[in-house]
């Protein structure tokens, strides 16, 4: 994970457009609206009880056929890609999305009509820093069964290559590149979705796509049309004739591009990977995809995007002085060796602070904890975190020589890792809550050897010595 320098962007005011939804044929509301910071983005279901909130997260993708669809403790979003294309396409990072029905309206089948509604509605830059995952390494997804396959590889900014085969005639190979993702607007976002006439046949026969017509899926024709497929066709979309145009498109219809096909899929892949959560510094090659592949690989990167976030060690320069070094230290807390577990203090701002210790063979407490195999005790980590914290908490008074900190309560402690004689353990804590009444509510973690060792949740009070 890394902050980058650009800013967080949210719509301006709220705006809604009305369409029917290709699965249900009814008529559908979505309405944008601003939303704050670090919101991401989330599907409000407003004809249902409680307005449930589902939020655009791969984790809660249940079913990838006919569209990627979402489902959060029973309650359904279907067809999400397209949305979300556009709310990635513009560069908006949260944005709550209302939504009456089960799915979005198809609208003409891409992205289009949703970039106008956010552009109408404007878009805003917040103070918080964009948050991005540069990619540092090549990381892919294999379908076996399919063959289908997506990575992603270090490049400078956000980019998207499609590769598409699905070994007809009529389609043939088409590939569609997204090199800067501002170019989605006029390169991508009017690509319009397409099917094959076998898939439209029996959709039609199940009563899976009561919304389409001629007007929102390109319909490719991979098979010879007979006389009652012609008159289901004419039927279903109301039309008083078909026909098949030269290029091997149904009629009514003409091709943005020669490989729209691609580019719909490349605005899909971009619509999938808005699940991951976080912006993408990387370039993506997709081979044959589909919302499987694709969310199958949102779930991977989103999993290991969490690890590595959970791992972030705090980053400072060893070369600099520290902030405090241990008489410091020590004119601030009341411990003393061998119970003073923090050697430097390397960072500290108004609601965090980054402390530091070498855990050597001469801690006393090695003599009898595991003497055979020494193993720092996890209880002294959390202490030593607790140490590190009370340094910030303890800097918010003009007379810290005359309080202690007292815990109140300690939750969701987990031990992740051993640390052992030789290790550098890095101290970060941060308040959850501003400080009020001697009151200090804060996270912390330690890392050792690039990896989190310990997390805690903290409680304490900070009391003057003379109310003992």
């Amino acid at each position: 994970m890394n902050e980058s320098l650009v800013k967080q962007q949210t719509i301006a005011k709220e705006i809604s457009l009305t369409g029917v939804g290709l699965h249900t044929g009814k008529e559908v509301t979505i309405t944008f609206k601003p939303a704050p910071e670090n919101h991401g983005y989330k599907f409000v279901r407003t004809d249902l009880e409680g307005k449930p909130v589902i939020e655009a997260d791969a984790n809660f993708v249940v079913n990838t056929q006919r569209g990627t669809n979402l489902e959060k403790n029973g309650v359904k979003i279907q067809t999400s890609e397209h949305v979300l294309a556009a709310l990635v396409g513009l560069e908006v990072d949260n944005c709550i999305l209302e939504i009456n029905a089960s799915e979005p309206p198809i609208m003409d089948g891409s992205s289009k009509f949703f970039v106008e509604a956010i552009e109408k509605a404007g878009i805003v830059q917040q103070e918080a820093q964009r948050e991005e995952y540069v990619v540092t390494e090549v990381i892919s997804y294999l379908d076996e069964k399919t063959g289908s396959e997506i990575i992603v590889m270090p490049a400078e900014e956000y980019q998207v290559t499609t590769m598409v085969d699905f070994g007809t005639k009529v389609l043939g190979t088409q590939n569609a590149s997204l090199n800067k993702i501002s170019d989605f607007k006029n390169e991508i976002a009017n690509a319009r979705t397409f099917s094959f006439l076998h898939e439209i046949e029996m959709l039609l026969e199940n009563g899976l796509i009561k919304g389409g017509d001629l007007n929102n899926a390109i319909v490719y024709v991979d098979k010879e049309l007979s006389d009652s497929t012609m008159e289901k066709l004419r039927t279903a979309f109301g039309k008083d004739s078909i026909s098949v145009k030269p290029n091997g498109i149904l009629d009514n219809l003409t091709l943005h591009y020669p490989n729209e096909a691609a580019r719909h899929k490349l605005l899909d892949v971009i619509g999938d990977l808005a699940l991951v959560g976080t912006r993408i510094r990387g370039k993506v090659i997709a081979n044959k995809p589909g919302h499987h592949v694709n969310t199958q690989f949102a779930k991977k990167l989103s999993k290991m995007i969490k690890i590595e976030s959970r791992n972030k060690i705090p980053k400072f320069d060893i070369n600099q002085p520290p902030v405090k070094d241990v008489n410091e230290i020590m004119a601030m807390l009341p411990h003393r060796p061998p119970f003073l577990l923090v050697d430097k203090i390397m960072e500290m701002t108004d609601t965090s602070v980054v402390g530091l210790k070498n855990v050597t063979m001469n801690e006393p407490f090695f003599v009898g904890h595991f003497p055979g195999a020494p193993v720092m005790p996890g209880v002294l980590i959390v202490e030593a975190m607790a140490q590190t914290g009370g340094i910030l908490a303890l800097s918010t008074v003009p007379d810290p020589e005359n309080y202690l900190t007292f815990f109140m309560k300690i939750n969701n402690v987990k031990f992740k890792q051993q640390v052992n004689p030789g290790d550098t353990l890095i101290f970060k804590l941060e308040l959850i809550t501003p400080i009020r009444r001697g009151i200090v509510h804060m996270q912390g973690n330690a890392y050792a050897n690039g990896k989190l060792v310990t997390e805690a949740e903290l409680m304490a009070q900070m009391v003057k010595t003379k109310n003992l």
